[in-house]
């Protein structure tokens, strides 16, 4: 089973989220009463919708992380999930994650932000559009 696999059969049990399929229509993703929360996009990378808000506030703790990729503009944080110790980082971030969407709405913070996944589609998109 991988990371990825054990994280999410961990998560699924927590009372305040279901799995589901994402609205990127990659892997699977974890939905909470606020809406979605994780995308599991392969068996090593995690979107977290963190919000704009907990991403400023904790931006010099998620750039000390080595598994953390930060987007510019983005509301999400990728976690690449290499070694055990990475589950217990997603497992923070998720209830932090939780707890940030409790304090919604947020300015700042729309409820359909792409995750990275679609950010990153978009930019290449975009790329090859002007290579053209």
């Amino acid at each position: 089973m991988t990371l990825a696999a054990r994280a999410l059969t961990q998560l699924a049990t927590w009372p305040d989220l279901a799995v589901v399929e994402p609205s990127c229509g990659t892997g699977r993703a974890l939905v909470s009463a606020h809406g979605e929360i994780a995308h599991f996009h392969s068996d090593q990378d995690v979107d977290l919708h963190l919000t704009a808000r907990a991403i400023r506030r904790f931006e010099e703790h998620l750039m000390g992380e080595p598994a953390v990729r930060l987007t510019p503009g983005s509301q999400w944080v990728t976690l690449r999930l290499d070694v055990a110790a990475d589950i217990d980082l997603l497992m923070t971030l998720v209830s932090l994650t939780l707890q940030a969407h409790q304090a919604w709405p947020v300015p700042g913070d729309g409820p359909r932000a792409p995750c990275n996944d679609q950010h990153f589609e978009a930019s290449r998109m975009r790329i090859s559009a002007e290579a053209e």
